[in-house]
């Protein structure tokens, strides 16, 4: 180190006593990158997306563990801490507010501000719409967040109805910039989504607003409705094909689960995927999941070689149910992730339409129409016969590797695929929510809002609930409704997290409804 120092100085001493004639001119680097050139192609601020983009999502402890499990898409064979964990409603990891603020929030600011200096309004307005994306997702884990204040002293947190009120609002903002801009082309080598279309970025907007405006429609139906019209009457469109669906790219790294599920063993198909996808004969069953590897795991259903594990299972030994179905090998090859389908826009549209909103059309053409996308998405047949099926039902499950009633459920769900014009609009809605659930297997976070919202689809309860004092109770017949304010918040902010649990209007407590899980009816 001391002769690295040495040398550094002796340079540094040649420099500064050497002629500086020309010197700029004798010493420019050919290859080096200068102010003039980041400039280039937006080259100075551009680098800052592709990053942002792809911390949207979590990994193992922040997801898969999380609400992958507590909405019971995947599930898992290890006995992590002891068998208590995040999964049986006790909680050892809750990290998704580092990532949002450390790779998206933070990063955000500061690409903000250089393009606003550059003048370049698209980028400014593009990172805020990235912003939106993520602290909707945050918002959905621990209700009020840090947002409109973020960077201050104290940071202080929005409250549910503040926060959703600055997203439309933001929202309005971003739009008007884009549309302004219809031509623009300076996102492309950066945009690995759209490259650089600003109409399928304004498809995205609408159909953020209406999502949103869906998640708050039973605590401020007003509210609810005007912003859901909004998106629905305006003439950028939604996302109502496949093709416009926004997808966000891998940037080169390996699908996370594909990680967690064959390099590490961690997760594998829910027992829950399996009752429903098993019970309706869904043909994308083979999309979503591998075979089992143990051809004595399915008696009950032979033709359909899959085993899943039950959400908060009582585990043993990790090697118990590594035979178990895997996530399909095929994402092995993706290099992208879904975040908003075609599929989602229809089952919006369905539920809009069930609630009266203007323009919202047919709840019965929506829901098939979001079938057949989603099918269409995933690459799976026999769209038509599945959505006819008026008699198939989940399955009950049973647990091969446990003795007795262990793990077992039996399903509480009693709806068909097939619509019925007479039937109420629960009953209605509850077959649009569970198509949507299954439709966005690998993107969970939404159907964890839509079953904390709903009560759909009726998911078996935890068998093993390690819920207790120290993180709140979530009684035998319910669900885990958020996640606490994290240690560094509660330690270095406390003043912030005492308001923001004034805010939720209940204890900081996993059993805590946020503001737009009512618990209410739906209509």
């Amino acid at each position: 180190m001391k002769k690295l120092i040495y040398i550094f100085i002796v340079a540094l001493l040649f420099n500064t006593s050497a002629c500086t004639e020309n010197f700029e001119e004798i010493n420019q680097n050919p290859y080096e990158v200068t102010d003039e050139s980041l400039q280039q192609d937006f080259n100075n601020v551009g680098a800052f997306y592709p990053p942002m983009l792809q911390n949207l999502f979590g990994h193992q402890i922040e997801h898969n563990l999380s609400h992958d499990s507590w909405v019971r898409h995947l599930g898992t064979p290890t006995p992590f801490v002891g068998g208590v964990n995040n999964t049986t409603y006790y909680i050892r990891w809750n990290t998704y507010w580092n990532r949002i603020y450390g790779q998206i929030m933070s990063p955000s600011n500061l690409v903000m501000k250089i393009a606003a200096e550059e003048e370049y309004p698209v980028f400014v307005e593009w990172a805020k719409l990235i912003r939106i994306l993520g602290m909707s997702r945050l918002t959905a884990y621990h209700g009020p967040v840090i947002f409109t204040k973020f960077g201050e002293e104290p940071a202080k947190y929005d409250s549910e109805p503040d926060l959703y009120n600055a997203f439309f609002t933001q929202l309005d903002e971003i739009q008007a910039v884009f549309n302004a801009n219809m031509d623009y082309t300076g996102l492309a080598n950066f945009d690995a989504s759209y490259g650089g279309d600003m109409n399928a970025w304004i498809k995205l907007i609408n159909s953020m607003r209406l999502r949103l405006a869906m998640r708050i429609s039973k605590v401020d139906p007003d509210l609810a409705r005007m912003q859901g019209q909004k998106a629905i009457s305006d003439p950028g469109g939604l996302i109502m094909t496949n093709a416009d669906n926004f997808m966000v790219s891998l940037y080169g790294a390996v699908f996370p689960p594909v990680t967690i599920s064959f390099g590490w063993g961690d997760t594998r198909m829910s027992a829950s995927m399996e009752s429903v996808l098993i019970g309706y004969k869904d043909s994308r069953v083979s999309k979503f999941f591998d075979p089992a590897t143990d051809g004595a795991l399915y008696p009950d259903h032979p033709d359909y070689p899959y085993k899943g594990i039950r959400n908060g299972a009582e585990l043993v030994a990790k090697g118990d149910r590594l035979s178990y179905s895997n996530i399909s090998s095929d994402f092995k090859s993706v290099d992208n992730r879904r975040f908003f389908t075609a599929a989602e826009t229809h089952f919006l549209l369905g539920e809009a339409a069930l609630r009266n909103w203007a323009g919202a059309g047919d709840a019965k053409s929506h829901y098939e129409a979001g079938v057949n996308a989603s099918f269409e998405d995933w690459g799976a047949g026999g769209a038509a016969a599945y959505l006819a099926d008026n008699t198939s039902l989940p399955i009950d499950y049973d647990d091969p590797k446990a003795a007795g009633a262990i793990n077992d459920f039996v399903t509480r769900i009693t709806n068909t695929v097939a619509w019925d014009d007479a039937a109420d609009n629960e009953v209605k809605l509850e077959k649009i929510i569970t198509q949507k659930w299954i439709n966005a297997y690998t993107n969970s976070i939404e159907p964890w809002v839509d079953h904390r919202r709903t009560g759909y689809p009726k998911l078996p309860f935890n068998y093993q609930n390690d819920s207790n004092a120290d993180w709140g109770v979530i009684p035998a017949d319910d669900f885990l409704r958020r996640q606490v304010f994290v240690t560094s918040q509660r330690e270095n902010n406390a003043d912030a997290v005492s308001e923001a649990t004034g805010f939720l209007g209940g204890p900081d407590e996993i059993g805590t409804r946020l503001w737009w899980d009512t618990g209410g009816p739906n209509f």
